[in-house]
């Protein structure tokens, strides 16, 4: 698979939708995505199948004072366990290196191991609990923190 990461458009609305709808049980509306897209705050970025030409996973990110909050990650069922987060993370990462006042924070669901351990492999640690953050069954989320990324040394 030929994997391109770009900034997300308008018209992956419905990609994106479709691989929300089938990884959470209680997905954002296109209007909350449509919002995060024309925020300047926000980096929103897909991950492209070239040889499907198709939208197989997202990240939106919003930047706040001290911290970049993830605030959506996904990839499409057919295209897990391949590294595409990881990718989408890695990418992040680039694009705010340097960017030393701000550290980076998620919430994930305390049942969802695939996920702490990605974003632990990433330098993420737990800092927290926030209880029954979940609304669609009141289930715990993890805080989870990295700092900030320094720009690589010069050689």
């Amino acid at each position: 698979m030929t994997l391109e990461l770009r900034k997300l458009k308008l018209r992956d609305l419905t990609a994106i939708e479709d691989i929300e709808r089938s990884s959470y049980p209680t997905p954002w509306s296109r209007s909350m995505f449509a919002g995060e897209l024309a925020k300047p705050s926000s980096i929103c970025l897909g991950a492209i199948d070239a040889d499907e030409n198709g939208l197989v996973a997202y990240l939106i990110i919003s930047r706040y004072v001290d911290a970049w909050h993830v605030m959506n990650l996904a990839v499409a069922d057919s295209h897990r366990r391949q590294g595409i987060a990881t990718r989408l993370m890695e990418r992040l990462f680039e694009l705010t290196a340097g960017d030393g006042r701000r550290g980076y924070t998620l919430e994930v669901r305390v049942s969802n191991e695939p996920a702490i351990k990605l974003y632990a492999s990433l330098g993420f640690k737990a800092r927290g609990v926030r209880r029954g953050y979940y609304t669609d069954n009141r289930e715990d989320a993890l805080i989870m923190w990295k700092d900030p990324v320094r720009e690589p040394a010069s050689a």
